[in-house]
């Protein structure tokens, strides 16, 4: 197993995608890349982690596809892909078929900061198959004509949920409007407004409630053993329409 950790160094505006802590930036030397070394004919489970705060990556490796088996810790029946969008935050596991000729070929990761690119091993690393040259690829991208769609993942395992299923059905039905003014954040129009001393620092200490320590609008009181569907809507970027039962 190896695990490509996406990672992006943002000042005023991004300047340098890391992959597994080596990256270069524009102007800047030649300095050496990540190398994920491969057998052929083996296959390899890769760990994706989008370690960035705000920009998100197209994954990609020439010349092979992915297939995806796990998103966010949940294991999802295969789903074959060329290329994956990886949110920050986000987490996939994806199975590698080392079934090309062996040579060296370029790991690509396009963050969505505008104007980046893949000159000079920009946002790259190297996948290299054993014995192969100690050199840098010389393989060309591809257009994607499989990207992951996340709506196409399906639980390998899904025990379902409690409840009737059917939306608007649960015990209790939550629904939250997320929106961002001038980089603040707010639901259902109450921005997060914490405490000086942590909430659950003084709910240990057996003194107060939740309730008492926070302002109306930032918590929620549920009741034990009831089915919970929560229903969050955003039009921010990176932010779809999302339901979760709970």
């Amino acid at each position: 197993m190896v695990a490509p950790v996406l990672n992006h160094i943002i000042g005023v505006n991004g300047n340098s995608t890391l992959i597994n802590g080596l990256g270069r930036y524009n102007g800047g030397p030649k300095t050496e890349l990540a190398v994920v070394n491969v057998e052929h004919g083996k296959r390899y489970r890769l760990r994706l982690i989008g370690m960035s705060c705000d920009p998100n990556f197209i994954f990609s490796i020439d010349n092979h596809n992915l297939t995806v088996i796990e998103a966010d810790g949940q294991l999802t029946e295969p789903l074959l892909v060329d290329s994956l969008q990886i949110l920050a935050g986000q987490r996939y596991s994806v199975v590698l078929n080392a079934n090309q000729p062996v040579d060296n070929y370029w790991l690509r990761a396009l963050p969505s900061t505008p104007g980046s690119n893949f000159n000079g091993g920009l946002n790259s690393a190297i996948l290299r198959y054993g014995g192969a040259p100690d050199a840098e690829p010389t393989s060309d991208q591809t257009n994607s004509t499989m990207p992951l769609l996340e709506t196409n993942l399906h639980a390998l395992i899904n025990p379902g949920a409690p409840g009737i299923p059917e939306y608007g059905k649960a015990d209790i039905n939550l629904r939250m409007m997320v929106n961002n003014s001038g980089g603040i954040y707010s639901i259902n129009n109450v921005t997060y407004k914490p405490p000086t001393v942590p909430v659950l620092l003084q709910i240990l200490s057996g003194a107060q409630e939740a309730t008492d320590l926070l302002p109306d609008g930032s918590f929620y009181v549920l009741e034990a053993n009831k089915v919970v569907e929560l229903t969050m809507t955003t039009g921010n970027i990176g932010g779809p329409v999302s339901s979760m039962h709970r």
